[in-house]
């Protein structure tokens, strides 16, 4: 086995897990404790791949004599021991199961082996900080990998105790979700560490964290109206990052939602401690484990952040707080309804840095971006509704998704709304009190909603939760009478469930604005509306809005962003919105979100989406929804342009960049965010890198005035006269070397794969498709997505010539890698950015990539349905660009 091994020889669906298996699991099994004893005393020393472990699991079963299994995917199991008695492990231990039988009603059971180190992000992660040499582990599970560290019973239903012990090196941060409880010296400088029992917690928020952490320490004084006690909290980031954290900020966030979520949910928080560590190559944004919240290290900002960064941590750290109470306090019974926690975090954490922070434009990045991720995320294939089916283990780990997340909250917002604030509150309070330290349904949640509201919530949840696909709102205006009298605008609302093929119209709750041009040109809010449209009415007469018969206006479905649509502007409202800037904020993320839906859906052309930007950039004042507009025009560019303009419209784009780098305030978020997005325009355009490293780094005389030139300006233009040949393999390394960081390495890797050369197109190839380097070494997570990444600006005529090899390794790499490493290379691989046939849409269909992930889908109706499923979202992503592009000349006339 290698330095990086690969738990488990495969990776098939014994390791799956059924909703059907774990119902029955339930049913027989009441877990009371688990006893968990983990050694990484040997994490230092690259040839040791695993570490032990001995865990004691003590449970009830219902129905004595019967069987049941533990789940453990292990680099050995030692010995298993039931009720005294030793079991043959060579009998009872295998595809990622220990089985159980003859049971009693009262059974404990002994089980110690060995569990792998990962390289992945699953599990217990390993990482050896580039910078110093120092050794860092910490444990990520959900939604079924706390098996990969020790034996569990791994689904959420089946909560219990946890007393947890960690053996390693006493100068090292060892710490678990619970405070430390006891110490015993074990010689030769290590100790063991035993941590007080937990409250009743399902497996996966388990965790623990290992190594020469830099820890900071505060605490929260309680909240005397819940009965909330006072807690210890504690930050830690890896030593090499220490001098970029900024550990006040991070403690006044936590502070500032831990009163605002006890003001708002009255049930105290009881973990006995606030721990929140930042780990390297995290594969999430977040885990909100109670007593110890893991982060990636991207929140530790190494280079000038913006206050949209900043913002973003707030309402991470939010989120993952408020699955403190929904998650953590109360558990979804199985992976269905995981909405129930991910939906409610996402819209209580946007909440709450809305209400409980310094940051005033929370629900404007939340329509830019959240709201973005759901629209997309809905219309692929693949879609489903909230409260999704979910068979097995396989399936939950694929629908952590813009639907649970963003769709779901964005659903909550709207819910909100047609409640109203106050019932929606107090329903989070009965279902808190209800179901503390247990497990809930959406029936727990919507009875808890109609008791508080009086309204008929089953209504509302079969047509917003159990139904899929995005609605379309437009309105009407109408022309005037013959006597002159204006028409009676109309709400239009249409919306078909693409699972089933059938027309839902749900209910909602919103407002409809006029919006004229002030003296300035800007387009400003005239005249409101409210609106209830009930289920199933398609057309909801405006009767109180007062649309100007003549003259530059807006009418603006979805006023203030209370419901989840997408918006169709009439002629006139496009008109005006495609020349005049909106002055409120909110009113403009909700107008470029839907000329961005309208350019990924073929009716906007690229060429006037670019133009608008160009004559509307500077006047996006919120810096979240300028970063977005102008990231969107990039990918706009990329994807979805016609070949022959890509060239003229990057040219357009970027000198629109460097104007705003020169115009925008000097040394400001937004003249950032210009730096940033030029330069990744430049990675497909040499003129384009030349202008990017002339204005950002090069020319002193010449460079954007205040722009800050850290480590992330320079290799972001290193990365595209890299990919553009101006850069060689030697400059590169010299610049690593001078500032040899885990961030710089990971930027190096994007670089060096990214050389135009076929070599090095091939080498990078093969190395994601392998999942190893040249030497032999395993790569880890971000290292294969970033090698990913440095290949995709390879040449495409030599992208085009290894696209064979592709195909026939999909099974093996799903079959021989985790789930996260199989997606990040099948991910990084596939070839959406191809460029249309001639012949319009109906030609698209005989493209040769496109042909060919049609025919593998085709062909392999019996993959795995995770497997299935990341194929046919790429499919249709390249589907919709190919279609897309095809479309442009008639948009354009």
């Amino acid at each position: 086995m290698s330095q990086n091994p690969v738990p488990c020889p495969a990776e098939l669906d014994r390791t799956n897990v059924t909703r059907a298996e774990a119902a029955a699991r339930s049913a027989l099994l009441t877990v009371h404790s688990y006893e968990v004893d983990v050694d990484v005393r040997g994490a230092t020393d690259p040839a040791r791949t695993g570490y032990p472990v001995t865990t004691t699991v003590r449970f009830d079963c219902a129905q004595p004599g019967a069987s049941t299994h533990l789940d453990y995917i292990a680099e050995s199991v030692d010995a298993v021991e039931l009720n005294g008695r030793a079991l043959d492990v060579a009998a009872v231990a295998g595809d990622a199961r220990i089985r159980l039988d003859d049971l009693e009603a009262s059974n404990t059971v002994v089980v110690r082996g060995t569990s792998a180190y990962s390289r992945s992000g699953e599990g217990m992660h390993r990482f050896v900080d580039p910078a110093d040499g120092q050794t860092y582990l910490y444990t990520q599970y959900e939604p079924a990998d706390a098996r990969r560290v020790f034996p569990t019973f791994e689904q959420p239903d089946l909560k219990g105790h946890f007393v947890f012990a960690l053996s390693g090196p006493a100068d090292w941060v060892l710490a678990s979700n619970r405070p430390e409880s006891a110490r015993e010296d074990l010689g030769e400088g290590h100790v063991r560490v035993r941590f007080e029992p937990t409250l009743p917690q399902s497996t996966y928020i388990t965790t623990l964290l290992a190594g020469p952490y830099t820890q900071w320490e505060d605490r929260w004084g309680g909240h005397a109206a819940s009965g909330a006690d006072a807690v210890d909290l504690r930050l830690f980031t890896r030593a090499t990052m220490a001098e970029h954290f900024d550990p006040e900020r991070v403690f006044a966030v936590t502070k500032a939602g831990l009163d605002h979520f006890h003001d708002l949910f009255g049930v105290p928080y009881e973990w006995g401690k606030y721990d929140q560590a930042f780990v390297p190559e995290y594969n999430l944004g977040a885990m909100e484990n109670p007593g110890l919240v893991t982060f990636t290290e991207d929140f530790v900002f190494t280079s000038r952040a913006t206050a949209v960064q900043y913002e973003g941590r707030a309402n991470v750290i939010l989120h993952e707080m408020a699955h403190m109470w929904f998650g953590d306090l109360v558990t979804m019974s199985w992976w269905d309804d995981l909405w129930l926690k991910e939906s409610f975090a996402d819209y209580m954490g946007s909440l709450g840095v809305d209400e409980a922070t310094e940051f005033s434009s929370s629900w404007v990045t939340f329509a830019s971006r959240r709201k973005a991720w759901a629209y997309v995320q809905d219309q692929l294939p693949t879609t489903h509704p909230i409260v999704a089916d979910i068979v097995d283990l396989e399936a939950a780990r694929q629908n952590f998704d813009g639907i649970t997340y963003a769709k779901g909250a964005s659903v909550l917002k709207q819910l909100a709304a047609f409640v109203g604030r106050e019932a929606f509150l107090d329903a989070a309070r009965r279902y808190f009190q209800r179901h503390a330290w247990g497990n809930a349904a959406l029936a727990d949640f919507m009875a808890a909603l109609a008791e508080a509201s009086g309204r008929d919530m089953d209504a509302w949840a079969q047509a917003w939760l159990h139904t899929a696909g995005v609605p379309r709102l437009s309105v009407e205006v109408g022309a005037p009478s013959q006597d002159g009298q204006p028409a009676t605008p109309e709400l239009v609302h249409e919306g078909t469930d693409p699972v089933t093929g059938e027309q839902v119209l749900r209910p909602h709750v919103l407002k409809v604005g006029v919006f004229e041009p002030s003296a300035t040109g800007a387009l400003v809010r005239t005249g409101q509306t409210a609106v209830e449209v009930p289920a199933g009415q398609a057309r909801t007469p405006l009767t109180e809005l007062e649309v100007p018969a003549a003259g530059v206006r807006l009418v603006l479905p979805n006023d203030e962003d209370l419901t989840y649509a997408k918006l169709a502007l009439d002629d006139a409202s496009l008109d005006a919105v495609l020349t005049h800037p909106v002055a409120d904020p909110l009113a403009q993320a909700t107008v470029w979100a839907a000329l961005w839906s309208m350019v990924r859906d073929g009716e906007l052309s690229v060429r006037a989406f670019i133009q608008a930007v160009g004559r509307l950039g500077a006047s996006l004042r919120e810096p979240g929804v300028y970063q977005m507009v102008m990231t969107q025009a990039v990918s706009a560019i990329g994807l979805y342009a016609h070949v022959e303009d890509r060239v003229q419209l990057r040219t357009e784009l970027a000198a629109m960049l460097a104007g705003h780098l020169e115009q925008l305030e000097p040394g400001g978020d937004r003249q950032r965010a210009a730096a940033r997005v030029l330069a990744q325009l430049g990675r497909d355009d040499a003129d384009v890198a030349r202008l990017a490293a002339r204005v950002l780094v090069t020319d002193a005389e010449n460079r954007a005035p205040q722009l800050q030139v850290d480590r992330e300006i320079r290799w972001l233009v290193l990365q595209a006269r890299a990919s553009t040949g101006l850069a060689d393999a030697d400059e590169l390394d010299a610049e690593l070397e001078r500032d040899r960081t885990a961030q710089t390495v990971l930027w190096h890797t994007v670089a060096v794969n990214s050389l135009p050369a076929e070599s090095v197109a091939r080498a990078a190839w093969q190395a994601v498709l392998s999942g190893a380097d040249a030497s032999g070494t395993a790569l880890s997570n971000d290292l294969l997505s970033a090698t990913a990444e440095g290949f995709g600006t390879a040449d495409r005529a030599v992208k085009d010539a290894l696209l064979p090899e592709f195909w026939p390794q999909l099974e093996h790499v799903w079959a021989s890698r985790s789930n996260g490493l199989a997606s990040r290379t099948i991910l990084g691989l596939f070839p959406v950015h191809q460029d249309a046939l001639d012949g319009g849409e109906d030609a698209q269909q005989a493209h040769p990539a496109l042909a060919a992930a049609q025919g593998w889908l085709d062909e392999h109706p019996d993959a795995p349905g995770a497997l299935r499923r990341v194929m046919i979202e790429q499919t249709d992503a390249l589907r919709r660009a190919l279609r897309v592009q095809s479309r442009q000349r008639s948009l354009e006339h």
